[in-house]
């Protein structure tokens, strides 16, 4: 049989991978959706892009087609605790896991779990890509209170995340906390850092000052750069304020920007499908149990414009 399978001819390979590819989008057609979970036509067209990958492998040409479609498709997850090392090495190297990338939630105000401390050179070495997220102070559908510097410090002995430390002295504070917890995890200069803002049905003005405070001071550190994780429902006013604060800082790129929400999301979409031509990141499945390996997780489903959001450059596999 080896011998057998010497003599075939490239193009009669090409030939027949084309043709399952062909199947599987004529099953998808005729069912209504894609022959994987989750289906629909980009589902189908991953799978296309992926058979034509390996048709060109084997005949020694180059799939620009098919690799222009994989682009700036990668999938990433993040969840609250860290799995384990163990399962972590499982989820990367098992074949046909889709995830390139994983949340790494630094100890922040509103995520006071620590387990994820210590782990980015393991993951880097699996070769994860990472982004770095800082959950910062939230509204929880409220505003914050005028409340005297003594009612403040009296409430940040009791806890660290409260509605009413929201102001641009407390974004500030921020900044420079997760340039110690960034660099303290070995993140490299220039890694972005995702401060998280949670869903807000309205903006409090404390809170936009909040978020440009933040933005401005690790701009002005010069150690990392601010990126934004934020809902569908306040992005564009969120990045339009951080947007200003890249340009009076006198930065010419636009800020990474992570958007849940949306309509219509599978592995297979851009980030921008989300409804914004600025978002990098597309969190588009929330809170549902997946598996790897007979492993399961609860975790969120992204896909994202680069293999490691945080960390451009990270040899990837």
């Amino acid at each position: 049989m080896v011998g057998m399978h010497r003599r075939i001819d490239g193009r009669i390979v090409m030939k027949a991978l084309i043709g399952v590819t062909a199947a599987l989008v004529g099953a998808g057609a005729a069912c209504g959706g894609g022959p994987t979970e989750p289906g629909g036509d980009s589902a189908v067209a991953h799978i296309a892009a992926e058979v034509a990958q390996v048709a060109a492998a084997v005949t020694g040409q180059d799939a620009k087609i098919a690799n222009d479609f994989e682009k700036e498709r990668y999938v990433g997850f993040d969840t609250h605790t860290y799995p384990g090392t163990n399962t972590m090495k499982a989820w990367k190297e098992t074949p046909g896991s889709p995830y390139k990338w994983v949340g790494y939630y630094l100890p922040s105000p509103c995520h006071a779990n620590t387990s994820w401390v210590g782990k980015r050179d393991t993951l880097i070495a699996m070769g994860w890509g990472l982004a770095a997220v800082y959950v910062g102070q939230q509204t929880w559908g409220k505003s914050p209170r005028a409340l005297s510097l003594s009612a403040l410090e009296s409430l940040r002995k009791k806890t660290s995340c409260a509605t009413d430390f929201i102001s641009a002295d407390e974004g500030t504070r921020e900044a420079d906390d997760a340039v110690v917890r960034a660099r303290a995890e070995g993140f490299p200069r220039g890694s972005i850092i995702f401060l998280d803002i949670e869903r807000m049905e309205t903006t409090p003005p404390a809170m936009r000052d909040y978020y440009k405070a933040w933005a401005t001071r690790m701009l002005a550190s010069g150690e990392y750069v601010p990126g934004i994780y934020t809902h569908q429902h306040n992005a564009q006013q969120v990045f339009d304020d951080v947007t200003a604060v890249f340009v009076a800082a006198g930065r010419t790129e636009m800020p990474r920007f992570w958007v849940a929400g949306g309509k219509g999301f599978d592995e297979g979409r851009a980030p921008q499908d989300v409804g914004y031509a600025f978002a990098g990141v597309w969190q588009g499945v929330i809170d549902v149990a997946r598996s790897v390996a007979t492993i399961k997780l609860p975790v969120d489903v992204n896909v994202a414009k680069w293999a490691s959001p945080s960390e451009s450059g990270v040899n990837v596999q």
